[in-house]
This record gives C-alpha cells, structure tokens and sequence, in this order.
C-alpha cells in the first residue's frame, strides 16, 4: 500500500493535531458536564474549513480527497468524539450525497452555506423498524405535482436537533422496493411538515445531539430530490461507505492517543517499588493496542486510496469500520485497566473515551452487519 501526502497536507495534519490537542481537549470536561460543545469550538471548526472538508472549492469548501481526511479526522479523533461526531457526520454522511450525487442547481444553493458551517448537515436513513435493515423503510413519499409529500418517522438521526439540511430516504414506489423504489430528499428543516424530536439521552457522545424526525405530510419541491428518483438506497450505500472510512479514521485517533495516554501513566505510576511500566502484563497490553491501530490505521488508508482511485469499496468500507470500532473498543478496555481505579474516574479521559467507543460498533451499519456485506463479497469473489 503507498499513500502520498503533500507537504501541504503534512502541515494541515500538524495544524489540526495542535488544534485538538491544545484548543478542544482543554474544553472536553466542560462538554461532558454541559452535554453541550462551547460556540467558539464551533466557530475555529469554521475557520479552519473542518465544516468544507469534503466539499469541492469551487463550492467553498477546501475539497479534501478521501485519503485526506481521513488524515484530518484521525487527527480529530484524538479529542473529545462529541465534538468530532458533530463536524463528520456533516462532512461525511450529511454532505457526501449532495457532492456526489445533486444536480447542479442543488450544490449551487446549498453547499456554499455548508462549506462554510452556516448551515449543518444531517443524514435520515434508520427508523424504529429499519435500522439495520436499511430496505424496510416505512417513510413513504408521493409526488403531487412540483412536489413531493413525506410522510413517516427517523430516529437516531446524529445532529438531527442541530441540523438545517436533511438527507432523506423515503419509500416512492412500494412494489419496487429497494431495487428502484427509495429516493433521497434534501429537506430543510424549516420545511412545512417536518417536526424534530427532543434530544435524545446517551451513554456517550456528549455534546453531539441525536433525535427523531417527524415528516407530516411534508412538502418537498421536486428540484430537491438528489440524484434519480428510485436510486435512493444504491445512493444509501454509496454514501456510508465512504462514512464508514471516516468513522475508522477517527476511531484510530482515539486509539492513538489512549496509547500515548496509557504509556505514560504506565511509566508515572508506582507499584512495588517500581513503575508498572516495567511488568510484562501491562507491556504486553500496549504492545497488542499499539499492533492493534497500526493495523486498523492501515486497513482504513487502503479503504480511502481506493476510494480515491474509483474503485468498488464495498468491502473494504467495512473492513475497515469492523476492525477500526473493534480495536478501539479492546483499546478504550485495555486503557481503563492500565489506568486501574483512576481509569474508572470521570475525571480522566479514558473513562470518557472507554464510554464513546462504544456506539462505533453500532452506527453507520452494526457491526453484524459489517460481516454480512464483507461475506457476501467475499463468497461472490471466490
């Protein structure tokens, strides 16, 4: 596998670790307790381009290809997930279908104001009886017209009490199903017919909000369907795929910094007469955490550089998000147990990243499920 950076992006790479490091990570008790991110994070996410990350210039976004950022969010992963879960799921999963997918006239209007961070993206897939199952949505939208009615509910939706821009798949054609019967909406949240849910309560995640969306006969102009009417879950799977690298990258941030984390306390931290460093238990600890990223680090570069040659992903997508969201759950464990006591204590971030780790096996596509796409390409492979 060769990835090549430019020098350029070796310089955003240190800017936005220092930017994690020195200018979020100081907040992140603040958002634990508050459940709410400080406005001036949200407004230096802005000045650096986070909230443009996989917009194209020309749209006002600084157009990072997909080996990019997944440089940035790796970065990104190294602080609080709350605030990162915020920024990606806008320039992942809220932004990734406009780019890819939109007529002209709908990136014209709309992703200016989203490179800019005026106006935040979500991404309206799961509901209370589709989640995993992607293809058994029970949102319906008719066409009446210049316009489309949505009727139906989603739940779980990542910046959904936040959020001025939905991306929305309903039913169209019932007989057809998922093979040419699920469209995707750009609904704004001011749209009459759309009602937002209260946030929803968490293990985790503190400071990024979740809600249910409520469509009662929703009015949506035609002009806002995104991509080909009936395309809309081939255009689902597109789009979580490269979400899914995403999330990997980020989830090998928090990796990283447990280890460094880790490392230190291990060598600070006296037991015996000598620091615990020196016992082969927690040695041995650190030498499967750090294997482990190294691994995730590169299966999730190899996603991305595929990603960026045009290559089917499918599978590699989620490789990545598999393995990523598994190793940072084993290395959350593993940070805790160096820690000992004080790794169970709010007022270290391993107890806080330990919480956060767990929802990676869970959105974007469980896990479980994971292994039945990396199966069934696997077995149509060979």
């Amino acid at each position: 596998m060769t990835v090549e950076v430019t020098n350029e992006m070796d310089q955003m790479k240190i800017m936005i670790r220092n930017f994690a490091e020195n200018e979020v990570e100081p907040y992140a008790q603040q958002i634990e307790e508050e459940d709410a991110i400080p406005p001036h994070l949200i407004d230096k996410a802005k000045e650096l381009g986070l909230f443009g990350m996989s917009i194209p210039e020309e749209y006002g976004g600084i157009g990072l290809n997909t080996v990019e950022k997944a440089i940035v969010l790796e970065q990104l992963g190294r602080t609080h997930n709350g605030y990162v879960s915020l920024i990606s799921a806008h320039t992942g999963i809220g932004s990734t279908g406009l780019v890819k997918l939109a007529s002209e006239s709908l990136k014209k209007k709309y992703l200016p104001d989203m490179a800019a961070g005026k106006k935040i993206a979500a991404f309206a897939l799961s509901e209370p009886g589709a989640g995993s199952d992607a293809t058994n949505l029970a949102t319906v939208a008719e066409k009446k017209g210049a316009q489309w009615i949505v009727n139906g509910s989603k739940h779980f939706i990542t910046n959904g009490p936040v959020a001025d821009v939905f991306t929305v798949f309903a039913v169209t054609d019932k007989q057809k199903g998922a093979k040419g019967g699920i469209t995707a909406f750009l609904i704004e949240k001011d749209f009459p017919g759309l009602i937002v849910g209260k946030k929803d309560k968490k293990m985790g995640l503190r400071g990024s909000y979740t809600s249910q969306l409520i469509f009662e006969d929703c009015l949506v102009p035609d002009s806002n369907v995104i991509g080909e009417v009936g395309m809309g879950y081939v255009s689902a799977l597109k789009i979580l795929g490269e979400g899914r690298v995403g999330l990997a990258a980020r989830a090998v941030g928090s990796c990283q910094k447990l280890i460094e984390l880790s490392a230190a306390y291990a060598k600070e931290r006296v037991q015996f007469g000598k620091p615990i460093a020196a016992n082969q238990a927690i040695q041995w600890m650190l030498a499967d955490m750090a294997t482990e990223t190294a691994a995730a680090r590169a299966l999730t570069m190899e996603a991305a550089r595929k990603i960026d040659e045009g290559k089917k992903v499918i599978k590699e997508a989620s490789m990545a998000k598999l393995f990523a969201s598994e190793v940072f759950n084993k290395v959350a464990d593993k940070a805790v147990q160096i820690h000992g006591g004080m790794g169970y204590m709010a007022d270290y971030p391993v107890e806080r990243f330990y919480r956060d780790a767990r929802i990676t096996k869970i959105y974007e596509g469980t896990n479980e499920i994971q292994r039945l796409i990396i199966a069934r390409n696997v077995l149509d492979e060979n």
